[in-house]
């Protein structure tokens, strides 16, 4: 879609800055790719990890709110330490903050609204801590590099390892919430309406 590949253009003249950023002793090896396709590894577990968008997770979505079926996974997650910060990409506005509660689920969320150079994009930061999302609220400015939230623990997180799921969206949510994973009949649609995050965070995998 053309309007991606402006975003993606944008990206690549180094425009954004990284939503989490390695430490300095970790920066020249990078993020280790992990392979989730039959569900959940040992590695995932270990910080500084990255897990694939647009990934068939077998096995992994065992909660009820998954429905047995959603298991095709729609942001790309950053395995990092318990309260590692996270960065907004670009200058932007919180569109909405909110807890998700269920097993599973993302725990406290920030959703961000973007202007790309006329078009409006949305981005969904979630797995984060309570302390840190304590004070958003939607209407807030955000500027490209601030540190909007840290990683929150398990107990706070939805039931997961430390990490961040990031979600980008076409058309604005009309919740703190975008399906993270879906269903294979969902396919299709999801992939149009949640494009793949490395236009923005670039070739982290």
């Amino acid at each position: 879609m053309a309007e991606l590949d402006h975003i993606d253009v944008l990206r690549s003249s180094g425009t954004f800055s990284p939503v989490v950023v390695l430490p300095l002793e970790r920066r020249e090896k990078g993020w280790v790719a992990l392979d989730l396709t039959g569900g959940a590894v040992a590695e995932a577990e270990a910080p500084w990890t990255v897990g694939k968008y647009n990934e068939v997770r077998r096995g992994m979505y065992t909660d009820a709110l998954f429905a047995g079926v959603r298991n095709i996974h729609i942001g790309i997650d950053f395995c990092a330490p318990v309260g590692t910060p996270v960065a907004s990409f670009f200058d932007g506005t919180i569109e909405s903050v909110g807890y998700n509660d269920q097993p599973g689920d993302y725990g406290h969320v920030i959703v961000v609204r973007y202007d790309l150079g006329g078009l409006s994009i949305w981005a969904l930061y979630g797995h984060l801590s309570a302390r840190s999302t304590a004070r958003k609220e939607a209407g807030q400015a955000v500027a490209k590099g601030e540190v909007i939230a840290w990683l929150g623990a398990e107990d706070e997180n939805g039931g997961w390892p430390p990490h961040l799921h990031f979600q980008l969206a076409r058309r604005r949510p009309p919740t703190h919430d975008m399906p993270g994973v879906v269903a294979a009949e969902d396919h299709a649609a999801a992939l149009a309406d949640y494009p793949d995050p490395r236009i923005v965070c670039g070739a982290v995998y």
